[in-house]
Formats: C-alpha cells, structure tokens, sequence
C-alpha cells in the first residue's frame, strides 16, 4: 500500500502536467497491482495526491485539475479487479466513488479559499519536498525567484527541476548549492548573493519534524544586511574614536619639541645652503599635527552644544566662507532656500564643519577634471516636513559604486595627500544629532549630497 502511494502522486502529476498516452498508461499498469484493493483507500489515495497538487494552482484551475484527473482514475479503475459484494453491485460502487470525489472537491476548495492566500502571497518563498525528494508544495513567491510556471513543477524531483528548461544556468548553480549544503552538509541555514544584488537567507526545516517532509523557505534580507553593514560603520567610528584618543598625545608632544629644535638649527642650516631641508622637516610636522588634530575631531563630536538655527542663514553663512576659495578654483557657488525659513537645533560649528568639508571635496572634484563648462556647487536649503535638508550638488567627476561603497570609512580616501578622516567625522556628527547622509553619484556626471537634520521642536 506504502509502496503504491509514493508512485501515484508523481504519476498522477506528471499525467495532469503532460496529458499524454505514456502517462496514461501508467494508471493502468499502478491498476493491475491492485487487486482487490478498498475502493474507500483508492479515493483517499487520489483525493491525498490531488489535494498536492491543486494546493500550488488557483481556485479555477484547481477545479480543472479535479475534473481532468477523473480520466487518470477511472483508467486506474477499469485496471482494477473489484469484488462485488452482496448489497452492492460494481457499477453502484463507482457510483458512490464518484460522488465521493465531488464531496471532496466541494470541501477542499472551501479550505483552500481560506488559506490559498496566507501561504502563496508570503514575502518567503516556500518549497516542499516529500520524504522521497519529490517537490509536493510551492507559492508564488519561489516560482518567481525561480522564474517557472509553478504548476509546471510540481512532482519533479531535484534532477527534474534541475533539467527544466526555463531554468537559467545561474539558477541551476544556486540550487546546486543549496543542494549541496542542505541535504549533504545538513545545514539549517545558509546565506548568498543572488541576482541583481539581492541577499537572500534559506532555512530548511528537516524531515523528522514534518512527518519525513523537507520545507525549503527562501527570504529576502537584503534591508538587513543593510541594517548590519551601518552597525558595522558604527563600530568603526567608535574604534576610531578609542584609538584618536589613545595616540593623540602620546605623538603631539614629541612633536612639538622636534619641530622647537629645528627652528633652533634653521640659522645653521642656512649658513650650509641647507635651509630647504628645515623647510621640509617642519612642513612634514604641520602635516602630522594637522593628522593628529583630525584624529581628535573624530572622538570629540559626542555632546553637540545645540542652538536655535536657521538653516537659511546657516547656508547664507557657508557660501560666504567658501566663495572666495570657489571663484580662485573657476568655480561658481549658488545658493538656494526654502521660501519659509526652516529651523533645528543643532551645534552651529560642528554641522559648519560638515557643510564645509562636503564644499571642500566638491571643489577637489570639480578641480581634478578638465569640464567644458565652468565648475558649479549647488547648495540648497529644503524641508520634507520631518527633517531640514542641505543639499550639497556638484558637477565634478563623480564616484563609482566601490568608491561610494566605502565612502564614509575611516582612513579611506581617493586624494593623494588626504588622511581619510573628514567624511567619516561629518558621518559622526550628523548621526549625533539624530540625522543621516545619503550619497548619490556616478562617475563622470558629478555627486549629490544630502544631509538630513531633524526640526527644531
């Protein structure tokens, strides 16, 4: 009896998937091996399989599925040697098996309206494979990561899946896989990169617990990863925090005392002609202390000392610091402002400090290429209701995605003679004061800051 059930589910969905005369046949040779078999165990061996396969179709079609298995079953039937007994004869037995079914469809459709839309329009993809490794059960959600049909799939088996022929090769790999780390390696949960960027997380939930069923769930994580990576940049800033305050002074003093001496030997060293190497020396120190001065930023901007601001006149006080700088690089500075003037409450020279160290890589930027046009900033002073925007635009030569990718990391940086510092500090002082930064830009077509300040209450 065991032994018939497994190989009517899938003969039964291959029939119903091909409609063909092989498949056909294959009703009548599971008939012969049947003998005097229960007619009440034949109807619930084919109402169990039935109910596997119309679970992954509509209600419509599951309806047409229902009815097209009822050649499936009568080809079985006609196989089959029945007795009859003394208050029924055969043709009454068929009738009864017949009205059985109808029941039964009757009463899984009503099941399955209330429950179709809780599992087949969940954000995971869910699969499941029987003991014998033959897919019973898929929703919509993972025949769309697969890209098939799901009704096309049902009652395959791994090696069946695997030779469909709307599966991509990149998509074969994948359950390649997990195939390798779920079943071989017997592992719960694994984690990867699949198309277009997306991280998904499968877990699978083993057979002992689910009556020798496998259930396969496949979840989008990407936002947590996300969520992860920004914990991650915040560990950064609090070691770079630690390791400013740490060295800061144990450099700075030895420093100033060198430069002291070699102020001393300059007259000496000028009486030889080697003036240029106390030049060096001390523009080597300036250039160390300017290091360990950034460094001590980066741990400073814990408690900002708030004021009342508006966001007009800080923007109006911005531009004029910068246009002087702006107009020796060939470099226009434009100002923009909301019509009703936006207030938060915030350190004026701490968000100074970010506003103009975005000012000041634009205006690096700009200087690396050679434009057509002349070189342009646009800062712009906007509200969305909830936060003040300063909007920092410029039509430099712009950042590829690695750039972007590690933009905000301490110590990295594209300039020759950069320390890496100042975007990482301006990342810490706008997160202090409950903001964010958002980074748009594309190599050759310039880069869109944005800083996100909350209103003032």
């Amino acid at each position: 009896m065991q032994a018939i059930r497994k190989r009517y589910f899938p003969a039964l969905a291959e029939y119903l998937r091909s409609r063909s005369e092989e498949s056909l046949y294959r009703a009548g040779e599971l008939g012969r091996e049947l003998d005097g078999f229960n007619p009440e165990e034949l109807i619930a061996m084919h109402e169990e399989s039935l109910q596997k396969l119309v679970a992954n179709v509509e209600s419509e079609e599951a309806l047409q599925l229902y009815n097209r298995s009822f050649l499936f079953l009568i080809e079985l039937m006609v196989a089959v040697r029945y007795e009859a007994s003394a208050d029924r004869s055969i043709e009454q037995r068929f009738t009864e098996m017949r009205e059985m079914l109808f029941r039964s469809n009757r009463s899984f459709e009503m099941v399955k309206n209330k429950y179709e839309n809780v599992l087949q329009h969940m954000d995971s993809g869910i699969a499941i494979f029987d003991s014998d490794g033959i897919l019973s059960f898929i929703n919509v959600q993972m025949a769309k990561l697969l890209d098939i049909p799901r009704q096309t799939l049902i009652g395959c088996n791994m090696k069946e899946i695997l030779r469909h022929s709307q599966l991509g090769v990149s998509t074969k790999r994948t359950i390649l896989r997990l195939y390798r780390e779920m079943f071989l390696m017997r592992s719960k949960y694994y984690e990867f990169e699949y198309k277009d960027g997306k991280h998904l997380l499968v877990t699978v939930t083993y057979g002992d617990q689910l009556d020798g069923d496998f259930l396969f769930s496949v979840k989008d994580v990407s936002e947590y990863k996300q969520i992860e990576q920004t914990a991650m940049q915040n560990d950064k800033l609090a070691m770079l925090g630690k390791i400013a305050a740490a060295i800061a002074h144990e450099i700075r003093n030895p420093l100033t005392s060198i430069r002291g001496f070699i102020q001393l030997l300059r007259p000496y060293l000028l009486q030889v002609g080697k003036e240029e190497y106390a030049r060096i020396i001390l523009t080597e120190i300036d250039r160390a202390n300017d290091i360990i001065y950034e460094f001590l930023n980066s741990s400073k901007p814990s408690a900002p000392m708030k004021q009342y601001v508006s966001i007009n006149s800080l923007i109006k006080e911005v531009v004029l610091l910068t246009e002087s700088e702006s107009l020796l690089r060939n470099c226009e500075i434009k100002a923009e402002w909301h019509a009703n003037d936006v207030f938060v409450s915030i350190d004026v020279k701490q968000v100074k400090q970010v506003v103009l160290n975005i000012i000041k890589n634009a205006l690096d930027a700009i200087e690396d290429v050679q434009l057509e046009r002349r070189g342009r900033i646009d800062v712009i002073g906007r509200s969305d209701g909830q936060y003040a925007e300063i909007v920092i635009r410029d039509n430099g030569k712009g950042m590829d995605k690695a750039t972007m990718s590690r933009l905000f990391d301490p110590f990295f940086t594209t300039k020759q003679l950069g320390t890496g510092l100042g975007l990482s500090v301006s990342y810490r002082i706008v997160r202090n004061h409950g903001g964010a930064i958002r980074v748009d830009s594309q190599a050759g077509s310039g880069t869109e800051f944005i800083i996100y300040l909350p209103l003032a209450e």
